[in-house]
Formats: structure tokens, sequence, C-alpha cells
């Protein structure tokens, strides 16, 4: 099943035979408001804590996600997930509520597209019949955690960007009608030495090249393969730089078939400066609008570019500069497989 150097291809095609994006107040503003599933209008959900917000926030996207699957969570192998909290406490405390075997995993924000590539190679090689992936991120906890608490109203440079409030989950399966999973590229890490937690667009946009560039090499396809090229979340800084890199290094992709989940979700608002990021960006982005889309006809093929910056508050302390990592996944139309 390993296609080239450092890609899956997945004979099988397993099915996205569910998925589920739930978000914030904030969200709930913005141009992909319709394609949610469950969208709350106070930021705690009626939890005493940003922390607990985004467990409840977790947990209601596996939840209808399983639901939308036709399932129930007995009949889920396993569960993978992570976010952006120490100790991934989100993904962790929620599979002690949804009592799923639980494998925890961490890509920063390219953990949605680490945890779609796993369970597709876990479902592609029998190894379970339906597995769900999940992960989520929230505004209040990751501020508080990475930079200053929002309470203290900190000024921020344009290249900053804001930390989604949602979750995104899918259940993967053997068999079944929905779209498909055709192969994965796993990334390396790529470190250019930045060090500005307030500008990771232009520290991710080098990893997402690279994973770009290893996907069309390792599966040998023209530049015009996919409908859609997404990547997730560089917000309008890093989709900018990318969209520069990508010809020079002769990646001669249509620029009009490349988006961000940064710029998608906000749209044009200024209050999130450089666009959204977080667990939750291309997460919310891809099982709510962009599986929504595939599945009205509007695409047959996209490339979905998750990009995590792997640093921590220790790191940053210590002056480290910020690695980073992109995980691809290629969904494809269930017509193709016909």
């Amino acid at each position: 099943m390993r296609q080239g150097h450092q890609s899956w291809v997945f004979p099988l095609k397993p099915v996205i035979l569910g998925h589920a994006a739930i978000g914030g107040p904030f969200e709930a503003k913005g141009p992909l408001a319709e394609d949610f599933d469950i969208l709350h209008g106070d930021l705690m959900i009626g939890q005493d804590s940003w922390e607990k917000a985004e467990k409840v926030l977790l947990e209601e996207a596996c939840s209808k996600a399983v639901e939308k699957a036709g399932l129930t969570k007995e009949q889920i192998n396993f569960m993978l997930a992570g976010d952006l909290m120490n100790q991934i406490i989100s993904a962790s405390f929620s599979a002690r509520t949804l009592s799923i075997p639980f494998l925890g995993i961490f890509g920063a924000c390219s953990t949605a597209m680490e945890g779609l590539a796993l369970a597709a190679l876990m479902v592609n090689s029998q190894a379970a019949d339906y597995v769900l992936a999940a992960t989520s991120s929230h505004n209040g906890a990751a501020e508080k955690q990475y930079r200053y608490p929002t309470e203290y109203g900190s000024q921020k440079p344009p290249t900053a960007q804001w930390t989604v409030t949602g979750a995104g989950a899918a259940v993967v399966a053997s068999q079944g009608k929905g779209l498909r999973i055709a192969g994965a590229t796993i990334g390396h890490v790529v470190d250019m030495g930045l060090t500005d937690p307030f500008n990771m667009g232009a520290a991710m946009a080098p990893a997402a090249l690279s994973t770009i560039e290893s996907h069309f090499r390792d599966f040998q396809l023209p530049h015009d393969h996919y409908d859609l090229i997404v990547t997730g979340d560089l917000g309008r800084t890093g989709h900018a730089i990318l969209s520069e890199l990508l010809p020079k290094h002769h990646m001669h992709i249509p620029l009009e078939r490349y988006v961000d989940c940064g710029k998608l979700i906000y749209g044009e608002n200024p209050n999130v400066w450089s666009g959204g990021s977080g667990c939750g960006c291309i997460a919310t982005v891809t099982y709510g609008h962009l599986l929504r889309r595939m599945k009205q006809g509007e695409w047959k093929r996209i490339l979905l570019v998750a990009t995590g910056a792997l640093l921590s508050p220790l790191t940053f302390q210590q002056g480290e500069s910020i690695p980073c990592i992109a995980h691809a996944v290629a969904v494809e139309s269930e017509q193709l497989g016909e």
C-alpha cells in the first residue's frame, strides 16, 4: 500500500460514512455558518472553563458523526483524536466520555488529516471496520496556553491568526455509501528558522509545499489532477507565500484551484487578522463545507493538506524555532469508483 517514498494508496478506498462540524458564536457569523451541524451562541457552552467547553465541542462532533453514519458508538472500533491542549486533554477526556478504544495523536493543526489518513490506513488494512477521526480547538483555551489570556486584550500584528472555536469528526468505514479516501501523504518536519508565534502562516507554508510536492511525485500525477487543493490553516499570509512558492518549485497548480481554510472560514473579516487557525479550522471546514460541496457534485477530487506548527509554550520560552509539518489526504467522489 506504500506509494513512492512517503505516501499510501488505499485500494479499497475507505468510505467517509459520516462527518460533522461544530462551531462557536464567532463561526456562526462567518460565511460558512450554514455548513455546520451545530453552532453555539456562548463560548463557554455552559461550562466553567474554556477547556471544558472544548471537550464538549469534541464530544458533540464525535456523537453527531457517528449518528450521521447510522451507527452507535459501540460499533466504532477505534477513536483517533488530538487537539492543541497540553497532553491532548480535550481528546483524552472526550474519549473517557465516549468510551471508545482510543489512540491519542498530535500534529498541532495538522492533526485532522493525520487522523483521517491513519483511519483510512486502519480500515484499508482490515484492522478495523469503523474508525472515528476527530479534533478540536477553542479560541479562549488556545490563547491562554500559547499567547496571552483573552482577558488581557493584547494587540497583535497583521500576520496573527484567530483560533477557531470548533470541532470536526468523521467516521471512516470499510464499506457503505459516501466519499472515498484514495490516498495520503505523510509530511516531513520542516523548520525554516522562524521564531515568531504570531506568524504561523509563514512558518507553515514551506511544510505545505514539501508535502504537496511529495504527493504529486509519489503518485505521479499531473498538476491539474485535483479540482481543488486545500491547505489549512495558512491564513492570508501563508496562502500568499505558498502561492508564490508553488510555481518557483515547478508546481504549476492552477492557483484558482488552491484555497486555504484559514481564509475560507471567516471570509474577509479584518478582525481575525490573517485568518483562522487551530485544530478545528481545517476540521470544521472539511467536515462541514468541503465534503458537503463534494456531495453536491461541485468537485470530484480534492486534496486536503493540513498544516501544523509543532511548537509549545516551553520551546518558545527557550528560544527554539518553529518546526512545522503537513499531511495530505486525497478524497474522491463516490462516482469515480463506479
